[in-house]
């Protein structure tokens, strides 16, 4: 059962790009995605899950600037594993806007053609990247406020994507968002419960930190049919509203 849609969905890889092993293994595994959190902490793009360091991981790293933790990347180091690989998801993270100027920045710098799916829960933050025809902006939910004012604006303005926690949503409201949206993420997909719901509710795309569970879906997608919509490598990437 494939819900609305029996195009195969979209496999997005939660939080393994957090490290540069996790996203090697996440891109070898074929996945169409792979999800990066990053934070700017003092003029840096960190990447990391957690919101807040712990209390000595705080201390250590206001004693010593210049030690860098291999676990926690920059931004540019995960850019540069990348090598050129238009699958990553960057997830802008933490209270200041400043985060989505620095990433715009570091795009136009280092990667200033590289097709990248960015998105946030912090909307306004994607206004940094215009003039970056290559990002693709994707709008995070994860209250019922934030889904009603989601509804609203989509009913006056298509969006490449909207990620919105999969508890949220029903089949008609899916069904309302893919009027708008090109892209329909849900989370979180950790089991084969949650990814049979995510397809009872006819959603394009999981995100899931459950690597097997994403290959099983590579594996049973047809050789002839792609994701519906696409932004794979070596696949023509569908057009930002």
């Amino acid at each position: 059962m494939r819900g609305m849609t029996d195009r195969p969905l979209l496999t997005v890889a939660h939080r393994a790009g957090n490290t540069l092993t996790g996203l090697r293994v996440a891109l070898q595994a074929g996945v169409d995605l792979v999800e990066t959190d990053v934070h700017l902490l003092r003029d840096a793009l960190e990447v990391r899950h957690t919101k807040a360091l712990a209390r000595h991981l705080l201390r250590e790293r206001w004693n010593s600037q210049r030690r860098h933790n291999p676990a926690r990347p920059r931004l540019a180091e995960v850019l540069a594993a990348a090598d050129g690989d238009p699958r990553l998801m960057l997830d802008l993270k933490g209270p200041s806007l400043s985060v989505a100027t620095r990433v715009a920045a570091l795009l136009r710098q280092e990667a200033p053609e590289l097709p990248v799916t960015v998105c946030t829960k912090q909307w306004r933050m994607l206004d940094a990247f215009d003039g970056l025809p290559h990002v693709r902006r994707v709008l995070s939910v994860n209250n019922p406020v934030h889904l009603g004012r989601l509804r609203a604006r989509l009913r006056r303005r298509p969006v490449f994507g909207v990620s919105i926690r999969r508890q949220l949503l029903t089949p008609a409201i899916v069904a309302e968002l893919r009027e708008s949206a090109t892209v329909v993420m849900v989370w979180p997909v950790d089991t084969e419960a949650a990814l049979e719901h995510a397809r009872r509710l006819g959603v394009t795309s999981v995100i899931s930190k459950n690597l097997p569970l994403l290959r099983g879906l590579l594996a049973d997608r047809p050789t002839d049919a792609g994701p519906d919509p696409a932004p794979v490598a070596g696949r023509a990437l569908p057009a930002t509203p």
